[in-house]
């Protein structure tokens, strides 16, 4: 059976402002590290893969989608990688991979820009969330209780 998987970098902070700042703050570092050649780029100036053609034209279309995803980061870094951010609170974060889990993601995969304090704030602070209401959307799905559905899946 396919499976559909979509890969982020977090930035999140405990309030909205916060976040964006950290964010634009981000941006400024890719940028200063990819004038530096510190950044892997492609020889021809152009991606060859397709993931990265269109991380590339969705930066190009617009800077901001749904409620936290945010491309500048992925047109800083010319798509190298997974690196479109969600942007915003642990909550606002949380929701928003929520809503793609409603559309079917099944697998989402998730690193930061600063890899070791994201991971951290990322662990501590969204999984939580998505934990919860993943439970409580299947259980909803099959008309069990969350906390039994939790111990049926082990």
């Amino acid at each position: 059976m396919p499976r559909i998987q979509v890969a982020f970098r977090p930035i999140i902070a405990p309030t909205e402002e916060l976040a964006w700042e950290k964010a634009h703050r981000t941006v400024g570092a890719i940028r200063a590290r990819r004038e530096q050649g510190l950044v892997r780029h492609h020889r021809s100036g152009a991606p060859e893969n397709t993931g990265s053609q269109r991380l590339i034209a969705i930066a190009e279309a617009g800077e901001r989608y749904d409620r936290a995803l945010w491309t500048p980061t992925a047109a800083a870094t010319g798509g190298a990688g997974n690196s479109n951010a969600l942007v915003g609170t642990p909550e606002t974060v949380a929701q928003a991979l929520l809503d793609y889990y409603d559309l079917g993601v099944d697998i989402l995969s998730a690193r930061g820009y600063d890899l070791l304090g994201d991971a951290i704030d990322f662990g501590r602070f969204v999984i939580p969330i998505v934990r919860e209401e993943v439970a409580k959307r299947d259980a909803e799905r099959v008309g069990r209780d969350p906390q039994t559905l939790a111990v049926v899946r082990g």
